[in-house]
């Protein structure tokens, strides 16, 4: 089975200067979790997931102490309110994984399910040209259950 057979389209991209406020809000009005960055030119340069909204524990250099990081800054666990407010005009090139994951249209489900695991992402973003045409996410997966017992 192809992954044109399961993706979804039309895919919702965004700019690297976007702010990480209008990032969220397209995410949440769309109930997507996840876009892809792409360039004046329409090709993809990175992605960004609401798993980068989160803070994770990061091991400071040079010690066995963890302590949280939350959009590449270090801080208390009291700074996280102040650092969600100042995320307001960080810029989604500040934070996006870069290159993204990527597939091309007449890949396999066998192949993205491959990058998926191996990359550790749900979701990727199909390409034609290197422009985002579509994605494929956990949830595009679960058609495959329901084509199985219903087909």
């Amino acid at each position: 089975m192809k992954v044109n057979e399961i993706m979804t389209e039309p895919v919702i991209v965004i700019s690297p200067d976007t702010t990480l406020e209008k990032v969220a809000e397209k995410m949440l009005n769309n109930h997507i979790g996840g876009l892809p960055v792409v360039d004046d030119e329409g090709k993809i340069v990175g992605m960004v997931t609401e798993s980068d909204f989160s803070a994770k524990e990061h091991a400071i250099p040079f010690s066995r102490n963890y302590a949280p990081q939350l959009f590449g800054e270090w801080m208390s666990k009291e700074g996280v309110e102040k650092a969600y407010a100042a995320a307001r005009s960080i810029a989604v090139k500040e934070i996006m994984s870069s290159p993204a994951v990527t597939v091309t249209e007449d890949a396999t489900v066998a192949e993205v399910v491959r990058q998926m695991l191996e990359h550790r992402v749900h979701r990727v973003p199909v390409v034609r040209d290197g422009v985002p045409i579509a994605m494929v996410s956990r949830h595009d997966l679960l058609k495959l259950v329901v084509q199985k017992f219903q087909g």
